[in-house]
Protein backbone atom coordinates (compact mmCIF):
# COMPACT_ATOMS: atom_id res chain seq x y z
CA UNK A 1 0.00 0.00 0.00
CA UNK A 2 1.17 3.47 -1.00
CA UNK A 3 -0.19 6.40 0.33
CA UNK A 4 0.73 10.15 0.18
CA UNK A 5 0.27 12.42 3.11
CA UNK A 6 -0.36 16.12 2.45
CA UNK A 7 -0.72 19.43 4.91
CA UNK A 8 -1.84 22.87 4.33
CA UNK A 9 1.75 24.94 5.07
CA UNK A 10 2.22 28.52 4.54
CA UNK A 11 -0.66 29.63 5.84
CA UNK A 12 1.23 32.48 7.77
CA UNK A 13 0.71 36.42 6.88
CA UNK A 14 3.15 38.79 7.60
CA UNK A 15 4.07 38.69 11.27
CA UNK A 16 1.16 36.22 11.87
CA UNK A 17 2.43 33.22 12.19
CA UNK A 18 0.16 29.80 11.99
CA UNK A 19 1.53 26.43 12.59
CA UNK A 20 5.19 24.76 12.83
CA UNK A 21 5.83 24.77 8.92
CA UNK A 22 9.41 23.14 8.67
CA UNK A 23 8.53 20.65 11.75
CA UNK A 24 5.48 19.65 9.18
CA UNK A 25 7.75 19.45 5.85
CA UNK A 26 9.96 16.60 8.19
CA UNK A 27 7.01 14.70 8.07
CA UNK A 28 4.42 15.22 5.23
CA UNK A 29 5.45 13.70 1.77
CA UNK A 30 3.03 16.29 -0.10
CA UNK A 31 3.41 20.28 0.97
CA UNK A 32 -0.75 22.19 -0.05
CA UNK A 33 1.37 25.63 -0.02
CA UNK A 34 -1.12 28.74 0.47
CA UNK A 35 -1.23 31.00 -2.70
CA UNK A 36 -2.15 34.45 -1.08
CA UNK A 37 -5.80 34.65 -0.76
CA UNK A 38 -6.54 32.79 2.73
CA UNK A 39 -3.64 32.88 4.08
CA UNK A 40 0.33 33.16 3.02
CA UNK A 41 2.44 36.63 1.49
CA UNK A 42 5.04 36.02 -0.79
CA UNK A 43 8.10 35.89 1.78
CA UNK A 44 6.35 32.88 3.31
CA UNK A 45 5.71 31.16 0.29
CA UNK A 46 9.06 31.69 -0.81
CA UNK A 47 10.31 30.46 2.59
CA UNK A 48 8.02 27.14 2.70
CA UNK A 49 9.04 26.48 -1.24
CA UNK A 50 12.11 26.57 -0.39
CA UNK A 51 12.01 24.32 2.38
CA UNK A 52 10.17 21.69 0.70
CA UNK A 53 12.19 21.49 -2.17
CA UNK A 54 15.34 21.12 0.40
CA UNK A 55 13.51 17.90 2.32
CA UNK A 56 12.17 16.36 -1.41
CA UNK A 57 8.57 17.12 -0.67
CA UNK A 58 6.12 17.62 -3.65
CA UNK A 59 4.85 21.10 -3.48
CA UNK A 60 1.00 21.49 -4.79
CA UNK A 61 -0.69 25.41 -5.01
CA UNK A 62 -3.67 25.17 -2.79
CA UNK A 63 -6.04 27.62 -4.33
CA UNK A 64 -8.87 29.36 -2.43
CA UNK A 65 -11.29 32.36 -2.56
CA UNK A 66 -9.98 35.87 -2.12
CA UNK A 67 -10.56 36.00 1.50
CA UNK A 68 -8.40 36.54 4.03
CA UNK A 69 -10.38 38.13 6.19
CA UNK A 70 -11.94 34.66 6.60
CA UNK A 71 -9.08 32.53 6.03
CA UNK A 72 -11.09 31.12 2.91
CA UNK A 73 -13.97 29.18 4.92
CA UNK A 74 -16.96 32.09 3.88
CA UNK A 75 -18.50 30.25 0.49
CA UNK A 76 -18.91 33.02 -1.62
CA UNK A 77 -20.40 33.37 -5.07
CA UNK A 78 -18.25 34.26 -7.70
CA UNK A 79 -18.58 34.48 -11.16
CA UNK A 80 -17.03 31.45 -13.14
CA UNK A 81 -14.24 33.79 -15.34
CA UNK A 82 -13.40 35.74 -12.13
CA UNK A 83 -12.86 32.28 -9.88
CA UNK A 84 -10.95 30.93 -13.29
CA UNK A 85 -8.64 34.08 -13.14
CA UNK A 86 -7.95 34.13 -9.45
CA UNK A 87 -6.98 30.42 -9.47
CA UNK A 88 -4.80 31.07 -12.41
CA UNK A 89 -2.96 33.89 -10.59
CA UNK A 90 -2.56 31.79 -7.61
CA UNK A 91 -1.18 28.87 -9.55
CA UNK A 92 1.35 30.65 -11.75
CA UNK A 93 2.14 32.83 -8.27
CA UNK A 94 3.64 29.64 -6.46
CA UNK A 95 4.66 28.25 -9.40
CA UNK A 96 6.71 30.80 -10.22
CA UNK A 97 8.07 31.23 -6.58
CA UNK A 98 8.64 27.31 -6.59
CA UNK A 99 11.02 27.15 -9.85
CA UNK A 100 12.80 30.05 -8.39
CA UNK A 101 13.88 27.88 -5.62
CA UNK A 102 14.76 24.95 -7.55
CA UNK A 103 11.32 22.89 -7.44
CA UNK A 104 7.96 23.22 -8.95
CA UNK A 105 4.42 22.93 -8.14
CA UNK A 106 3.02 19.12 -8.96
CA UNK A 107 -0.56 19.47 -7.87
CA UNK A 108 -3.14 21.98 -7.17
CA UNK A 109 -5.80 21.66 -4.33
CA UNK A 110 -8.32 23.60 -3.56
CA UNK A 111 -8.62 25.34 -0.10
CA UNK A 112 -11.78 25.54 2.64
CA UNK A 113 -15.56 26.62 1.26
CA UNK A 114 -13.83 26.55 -2.23
CA UNK A 115 -13.02 23.10 -1.54
CA UNK A 116 -16.18 22.00 -0.27
CA UNK A 117 -18.41 24.24 -2.95
CA UNK A 118 -16.12 22.68 -5.94
CA UNK A 119 -17.58 19.28 -4.78
CA UNK A 120 -20.45 19.17 -5.38
CA UNK A 121 -21.03 22.73 -7.56
CA UNK A 122 -19.82 21.82 -11.49
CA UNK A 123 -20.05 25.64 -12.13
CA UNK A 124 -17.43 26.66 -9.81
CA UNK A 125 -15.59 23.34 -10.58
CA UNK A 126 -15.56 24.18 -13.90
CA UNK A 127 -14.14 27.17 -13.49
CA UNK A 128 -11.03 25.77 -11.78
CA UNK A 129 -10.37 22.66 -13.55
CA UNK A 130 -10.37 25.94 -16.75
CA UNK A 131 -7.67 27.90 -14.93
CA UNK A 132 -5.61 24.38 -14.10
CA UNK A 133 -6.04 23.47 -17.88
CA UNK A 134 -4.53 26.64 -19.19
CA UNK A 135 -1.83 26.48 -16.79
CA UNK A 136 -0.50 23.39 -17.54
CA UNK A 137 -3.39 20.30 -17.79
CA UNK A 138 -1.20 17.75 -16.62
CA UNK A 139 -1.22 18.89 -13.13
CA UNK A 140 -3.71 16.58 -10.82
CA UNK A 141 -6.42 18.50 -8.84
CA UNK A 142 -6.62 16.75 -5.51
CA UNK A 143 -10.47 15.99 -4.28
CA UNK A 144 -12.98 13.75 -2.08
CA UNK A 145 -13.77 10.50 -3.74
CA UNK A 146 -17.47 11.58 -4.09
CA UNK A 147 -16.71 15.21 -5.90
CA UNK A 148 -17.64 16.27 -9.10
CA UNK A 149 -14.74 17.74 -9.57
CA UNK A 150 -13.45 14.27 -11.27
CA UNK A 151 -16.07 14.08 -13.81
CA UNK A 152 -15.95 18.19 -14.56
CA UNK A 153 -11.40 17.34 -14.56
CA UNK A 154 -12.31 14.57 -16.93
CA UNK A 155 -13.97 16.07 -19.71
CA UNK A 156 -11.30 19.16 -19.77
CA UNK A 157 -8.13 16.53 -19.75
CA UNK A 158 -6.89 17.16 -16.23
CA UNK A 159 -5.87 14.35 -13.60
CA UNK A 160 -7.36 13.99 -10.40
CA UNK A 161 -6.44 12.28 -7.38
CA UNK A 162 -8.96 11.44 -3.85
CA UNK A 163 -7.95 12.38 -0.74
CA UNK A 164 -8.81 11.27 2.43
CA UNK A 165 -9.24 13.30 6.24
CA UNK A 166 -7.56 11.93 8.99
CA UNK A 167 -8.70 14.52 11.17
CA UNK A 168 -11.98 15.49 9.90
CA UNK A 169 -15.86 14.04 10.38
CA UNK A 170 -17.72 13.13 7.67
CA UNK A 171 -21.51 12.48 6.60
CA UNK A 172 -22.82 9.35 5.16
CA UNK A 173 -23.11 10.92 2.01
CA UNK A 174 -18.98 10.69 2.13
CA UNK A 175 -18.83 14.42 2.31
CA UNK A 176 -17.08 16.59 5.43
CA UNK A 177 -18.54 18.07 8.34
CA UNK A 178 -19.18 21.97 7.91
CA UNK A 179 -16.49 22.77 10.56
CA UNK A 180 -19.24 25.13 12.54
CA UNK A 181 -20.79 21.92 13.49
CA UNK A 182 -19.46 20.06 16.65
CA UNK A 183 -17.17 17.46 16.08
CA UNK A 184 -16.19 18.25 12.98
CA UNK A 185 -12.06 18.50 13.39
CA UNK A 186 -10.53 15.52 15.72
CA UNK A 187 -7.97 15.78 17.68
CA UNK A 188 -7.59 12.71 19.89
CA UNK A 189 -4.59 11.40 18.70
CA UNK A 190 -5.59 7.97 19.02
CA UNK A 191 -8.87 8.28 17.13
CA UNK A 192 -6.76 10.06 14.52
CA UNK A 193 -3.94 7.38 13.70
CA UNK A 194 -6.70 4.82 13.46
CA UNK A 195 -8.79 6.44 11.42
CA UNK A 196 -5.81 7.09 9.54
CA UNK A 197 -4.45 3.42 9.34
CA UNK A 198 -8.50 2.33 8.55
CA UNK A 199 -8.57 4.73 5.50
CA UNK A 200 -4.94 3.80 4.09
CA UNK A 201 -5.67 -0.41 4.45
CA UNK A 202 -9.31 -0.62 4.09
CA UNK A 203 -10.60 2.75 2.08
CA UNK A 204 -13.45 3.39 4.73
CA UNK A 205 -13.87 5.51 7.80
CA UNK A 206 -17.01 5.61 9.94
CA UNK A 207 -19.21 8.71 9.37
CA UNK A 208 -21.10 10.82 12.47
CA UNK A 209 -24.12 8.48 12.24
CA UNK A 210 -22.06 5.54 12.38
CA UNK A 211 -22.20 4.21 8.83
CA UNK A 212 -19.23 3.04 6.58
CA UNK A 213 -18.33 5.66 4.32
CA UNK A 214 -15.75 4.34 1.01
CA UNK A 215 -13.05 6.95 1.13
CA UNK A 216 -10.74 4.91 -1.34
CA UNK A 217 -7.82 7.19 -1.44
CA UNK A 218 -3.81 7.98 -2.56
CA UNK A 219 -3.20 10.80 0.03
CA UNK A 220 -4.19 11.70 3.36
CA UNK A 221 -4.21 14.97 4.72
CA UNK A 222 -3.56 15.72 8.18
CA UNK A 223 -4.29 19.78 8.80
CA UNK A 224 -1.29 21.85 9.66
CA UNK A 225 -3.17 24.73 11.77
CA UNK A 226 -4.89 22.64 14.23
CA UNK A 227 -3.47 22.19 17.91
CA UNK A 228 -0.48 20.29 18.49
CA UNK A 229 -0.72 19.55 14.25
CA UNK A 230 3.33 18.23 14.91
CA UNK A 231 2.29 15.48 17.19
CA UNK A 232 -0.73 14.67 15.20
CA UNK A 233 0.72 14.17 12.16
CA UNK A 234 4.20 12.34 13.57
CA UNK A 235 1.79 10.15 14.79
CA UNK A 236 0.08 8.72 11.57
CA UNK A 237 3.07 9.07 10.08
CA UNK A 238 4.51 6.40 12.48
CA UNK A 239 1.26 4.29 12.63
CA UNK A 240 1.20 4.03 8.80
CA UNK A 241 5.00 3.15 8.59
CA UNK A 242 4.77 0.51 11.40
CA UNK A 243 1.42 -0.98 9.30
CA UNK A 244 3.58 -1.47 6.46
CA UNK A 245 2.23 1.43 4.18
CA UNK A 246 5.27 3.08 2.22
CA UNK A 247 4.51 7.05 2.51
CA UNK A 248 5.39 8.09 -0.88
CA UNK A 249 3.87 11.26 -2.81
CA UNK A 250 1.37 11.15 -5.83
CA UNK A 251 3.23 13.81 -8.12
Amino acid sequence: MVIDLNADLGEGFGIWRLGDDLALLDIVTSANVACGFHAGDPVTIRRTCAAAVDRGVSIGAQVSYRDLAHFGRREMEVEPEELCAEVLYQLAAVDGIARAMGGRVSYVKPHGALYNRVCRDEVQAAAMIDAVADYDPSLPVLTLPVSVVHEVAATAGVPTVSEAFADRAYTAAGALVPRREAGAVIHDAAAVTARARRMALEGSVTAVDGSQVSVSARSLCVHGDTPDAVGLARAVRNDLLAAGVVLQAFA
